[in-house]
């Protein structure tokens, strides 16, 4: 870096020279909104105008000789020409840029640095990857046009603010941020977009992610990467939208991750959750996302949800979840409104039933776990052969696959019904002369039908023609009936 002589900065930069010792503003404002706009500050001329090279020299111990107090940066309205580079460098003073216009990107590769502060300014870009920032990194209101904000592997041990901020990166990402370790919260509040992704894989957030309001544009890719990253509340919610895909595979968010209200206008896939870990998972959404949503994998201890937060194609094999709340009503319409949800999962798959009749079940809704159960039994149907579907037709009839014994007892009622009517018409055979209690059809019927036991009619008697093969018909549907109703209660014994 060029060594500055005093005599020869300009008024404006002399002003800021004098004042860095004592930390006081040097305000370059006109008081006019529209004279004082960043986004028009390229033609701010000389008497508004700072060379980079100054603020670098001033932050790098330029002139503290004769301070007696804490010396700071502080510029407002200015036009910052040159590149503001500070990589590698150690900055032990806060630097605070307000409605400035950075001709060129700002870069604290590397740096070890307080807090920095360039708020409402212009400014092509930000790099502070690998730096370490002891304090707070705020953009609150700035727009970076041209450029990104980079935060690869950086340390903030404060906040970062973007509230407001408006980032249109060149490239596919607005917020390159992969592995970032935040010590406070990020906050993307109050009218902060982007055009371009926001990148954040194994980023570490501690002080939690909130962008709450905040529009994400990344048509043709993702809009936001937070694969692996760890954080106590992932909040997207308050009118939250996002076009392109949001992608959190793998990520664990111990307390809440919401997307109340927000909207979700992806491609082939909206949300990409596979494997992820939450607390709270709120996905009440304000309309139905126009992608895919994928949980295969996911975990959660509290899902709330909408029926209309889902989209026609829900991949949820190997979702778990502990409860569920939902806006679904009425209440008695919640197993019907479940059942159509797990339907969008594409094919066939039974832990997604499973999952929610053990839910059911823990909440003390058997009978809706039934219903579940039986639900996987005939949708299982449908991918079976010929045969299969046959023989599964026949139990759900029977006895809805066990998870509905009582219809055994229809059954059996109606055979009993229909025995007692042919064999009282008829006269029987008695097997062995002389021997046996008096025939009574009724008795008989009972006889056939329940394997269990035996009440002396049927070795007593029997039959020839049409009759001996309705016999044979009732003692081998006794047999299923008895094995179905014994299957279904020890089911139900089980609670499976």
């Amino acid at each position: 870096m060029a060594v500055l002589i005093y005599d020869e900065l300009t008024a404006a930069e002399r002003a800021l020279w004098d004042s860095f010792p004592e930390g006081r503003w040097v305000d370059l404002r006109t008081g006019a909104p529209e004279d004082d706009d960043p986004a028009g500050g390229a033609h701010w001329g000389a008497e508004r105008t700072v060379r980079a090279e100054v603020v670098a020299a001033l932050l790098l111990g330029g002139n503290t000789e004769r301070s007696s107090t804490v010396p700071s940066l502080h510029l407002a309205g200015a036009r910052i020409t040159g590149r503001l580079d500070l990589d590698g460098a150690e900055i032990n003073h806060l630097l605070w840029l307000k409605e400035c216009r950075l001709e060129q990107a700002a870069s604290f590769y590397a740096a070890s640095t307080r807090t920095i502060r360039i708020t409402s300014s212009w400014v092509p870009g930000v790099d502070a990857g690998l730096a370490r920032i002891e304090g707070h990194f705020d953009l609150n209101r700035s727009v970076m046009e041209t450029g990104r904000l980079s935060l690869i592997n950086a340390h903030v041990a404060g906040e970062l603010d973007l509230n407001g901020a408006r980032i249109s990166a060149s490239g596919q990402w607005a917020v390159f941020a992969g592995g970032l370790v935040m010590g406070g919260g990020i906050f993307c509040q109050k009218g902060f977009t982007t055009r371009g992704g926001v990148r954040l894989p194994g980023a570490q957030l501690s002080g939690g992610l909130f962008m709450q309001g905040a529009r994400l544009e990344s048509p043709d890719g993702m809009a936001l990467i937070a694969d692996n990253a760890t954080a106590t509340v992932v909040d997207m919610s308050e009118g939250f939208s996002a076009v392109g895909t949001l992608r959190m595979r793998g990520a664990q968010i111990s307390d809440l991750l919401t997307l109340e209200g927000a909207t979700l206008r992806g491609g082939d896939t909206a949300l990409f959750g596979v494997g992820m870990q939450v607390g709270t998972f709120d996905f009440s959404l304000a309309a139905r996302p126009t992608g895919a949503v994928d949980l295969q994998g996911a975990r959660a201890t509290v899902l709330h949800d909408r029926e209309q937060s889902w989209p026609a194609e829900v991949r949820m094999d190997g979702f778990v979840y502990g409860s569920l709340r939902s806006d679904r009503t009425p209440p008695q319409e919640d197993v019907a409104q479940r059942l159509a949800w797990i339907r969008r999962n594409p094919g066939y798959a039974p832990q997604p039933y499973e999952q929610l009749a053990a839910c059911y079940r823990q909440a003390g809704h058997d009978d809706d776990a039934r219903t579940v159960l039986l639900e996987k039994q005939r949708h299982r149907r449908r991918t079976l052969n010929r045969p299969g579907r046959v023989w599964g037709y026949l139990l759900d009839a029977a006895v809805g696959y066990g998870y509905r014994p009582w219809l055994a007892a229809l059954w059996m009622t109606a055979l009993c019904l229909l025995g007692s009517l042919v064999f009282s018409a008829r006269s029987p055979i008695r097997t062995k002369t002389g021997e046996g209690d008096p025939f009574n059809p009724f008795i008989y019927t009972v006889d056939l039908l329940f394997p269990i036991g035996d009440f002396g009619q049927r070795s007593a008697w029997h039959w020839t023609g049409a009759t001996q093969w309705l016999s044979y018909l009732l003692i081998a549907v006794g047999w299923l009936l008895t094995t179905a109703v014994v299957a279904g209660v020890s089911r139900t014994l089980n609670r499976n």
